[in-house]
């Protein structure tokens, strides 16, 4: 899994703790599935952001789900074309296909989070339509976040226990003071140090508006995709 982490590193040419822990599960998976002598997946990146599948979206009132889709959906961001690019296997992504958001934009937000059975979900109309094709366990299964799913929210144990807390102060001090980053984890501490080896300081002097914690650019952003800060 070390290994794997440098790689998505290099791959994403960043240390956002939680976009490595999630996209390690992807990288492992496209390798698997090169290794396996597969010329190309499909994922399913796209399905929570156009059809409102994330648990905080539930008890939203329309008017509010339907700005929060907008929302997502113009900062979603999907690494996995990156990944597969550099391992060499074609990814597939058939919910960001132009006339599949068309549609999604055309449904009305009272089908994308309903109820059933008296227990409301996110993605109910994705989840209808599938409920005859695919076992009932897997069509109506709640929501849980990738690194839960997957397990790499251990990670964050792993590097606790690898990084001692007097180690962790010491190089975070150190970083701040030569770097000026400000390291917030022993995990992102792990990820920094493979990023810095990699491709050095993120630091961008020149942009108006950085995150105050890694200095690099954030745009208009209140998420820093470097370090992984929110909100700045």
């Amino acid at each position: 899994i070390l290994e794997a982490i440098e790689e998505t590193i290099r791959i994403l040419k960043n240390f956002n703790d939680i976009e490595i822990r999630n996209n390690v599960v992807m990288y492992l998976a496209i390798k698997w599935a090169k290794d396996n002598g597969e010329k190309a997946i499909i994922t399913g990146d796209g399905a929570d952001e156009l059809f409102a599948g994330y648990n905080f979206l539930l008890n939203k009132s329309e008017s509010e789900l339907e700005k929060e889709i907008k929302r997502i959906c113009s900062v979603m961001h999907f690494p996995t074309q990156k990944i597969g690019e550099d391992l060499g296997i074609a990814v597939e992504s058939p919910f960001l296909n132009k006339k599949v958001i068309k549609l999604s934009e055309e449904i009305p937000v009272n089908l994308k989070v309903n109820e059933k059975d008296g227990k409301r979900y996110g993605k109910w109309i994705l989840r209808k339509a599938f409920e005859k094709k695919i076992p009932h366990q897997i069509a109506w299964r709640e929501k849980s976040p990738m690194q839960e799913g997957s397990g790499t929210e251990g990670l964050t144990n792993l590097f606790n226990s690898i990084i001692g807390e007097e180690q962790f102060v010491e190089k975070k001090l150190t970083v701040e003071k030569t770097d000026g980053v400000v390291i917030r984890s022993r995990e992102s501490m792990h990820y920094y140090e493979i990023f810095k080896k990699l491709y050095g300081s993120p630091v961008d002097s020149k942009s108006e508006k950085i995150c105050p914690y890694c200095k690099h650019i954030v745009e208009e952003s209140k998420f820093c995709r470097m370090c992984g800060a929110f909100p700045i």
